[in-house]
């Protein structure tokens, strides 16, 4: 198992002058880097890679989505950044072979170390099995111990899978599976489910755990008050969220590079209402962005989404 340091190369772009009101991403994160190091600062946003394909493959989907921390981080180097918060970049964990949970394990304990250190945590995946792995980090998290977490995930597929080994298609049965192991409760809402790419079994292992979703068919710009109603009630009875963005919820024509591409999809106006929402509550402290598969994408367009996406998770913490 290998992690790549922080990579000053990525973060370049557009420089309209040194004051914050020309603030871009690329620069944030270059000022950050060269004025702290990761370890004993409090506050601020905290990105680590998971370059991983295995999860994908083991699932049967189609791989490249171990290249997607990298263009998360050029699509989001150039944008416009309206904050102040320091931006720290720890790298990238990278799966070597076939060994996911050595994985797991390594990202798992810097998702832990960086909690404790940042109010926010964004982990650029790699396929959903990098869900589990920042499950792994905010279980051991020490400021985490005594909260109540919820999982919002937006996502057109429940990835409640039982199968032998961690797949892209499980990390949320293993979630609920080790959380009534420990006696935690096991809070799970979906936006954006898509019945035909869900079998019986799944909804009825859905129902079984007691999850809250959304049909894709339901989440239309007509339907946005009852997405966020569903999305406001996790937020009333929870403490902090963890929030897991698959990009084949979106619809196929804006993120046509993923492992999935979706037939119908959740407008990105729905999505980007729905992370505007949970960001603004205070309660969002990490957040995974999971299955960009660079290799399928057109244009940039499924990364351009993922930054904008994590770029409104950012803007609309409060500021106080």
């Amino acid at each position: 198992m290998s992690r790549n340091s922080f990579d000053p190369g990525i973060w370049q772009g557009r420089d309209d002058g040194d004051g914050r009101e020309h603030r871009r991403w690329h620069q944030q994160v270059q000022l950050t880097m060269a004025g702290d190091g990761l370890r004993g600062r409090d506050g601020g946003v905290a990105l680590v890679g998971f370059a991983s394909d295995e999860g994908v493959r083991r699932n049967g989907g189609r791989p490249g989505a171990a290249a997607g921390p990298d263009a998360l981080r050029e699509a989001l180097a150039p944008l416009a950044l309206h904050t102040d918060l320091p931006i720290f970049d720890a790298g990238t964990v990278v799966v070597e072979g076939e060994d996911l949970e050595a994985g797991h394990e390594a990202v798992g304990g810097l998702v832990a170390e960086l909690l404790d250190a940042h109010d926010l945590v964004v982990v650029l995946g790699g396929g959903h099995e990098t869900a589990w792995g920042s499950y792994l980090g905010r279980t051991r998290a020490d400021r985490l111990q005594d909260a109540r977490v919820g999982v919002l995930n937006l996502d057109a597929h429940f990835d409640l899978r039982e199968a032998e080994r961690a797949t892209s298609g499980t990390p949320f049965l293993q979630m609920a599976t080790t959380d009534a192991e420990a006696g935690r409760i096991f809070d799970y809402t979906i936006i954006g489910i898509a019945e035909p790419s869900n079998t019986a079994a799944l909804f009825d292992k859905a129902d079984e755990l007691g999850v809250s979703y959304v049909l894709d068919i339901d989440c239309g710009a007509s339907h946005l008050g009852e997405v966020l109603n569903v999305v406001d009630d996790l937020l009333t009875r929870v403490d902090v969220v963890h929030l897991s963005i698959d990009l084949d919820v979106l619809p196929a024509a804006v993120a046509p590079g993923v492992s999935a591409p979706a037939a119908c999809g959740v407008p990105v106006e729905v999505i980007e209402a729905v992370c505007r929402q949970v960001a603004a509550s205070g309660k969002l402290a990490l957040l995974d962005v999971v299955e960009l598969c660079p290799p399928m994408d057109v244009d940039s367009r499924t990364a351009r989404t993922a930054a904008r996406l994590v770029t409104t998770c950012v803007h609309a913490r409060p500021t106080t």
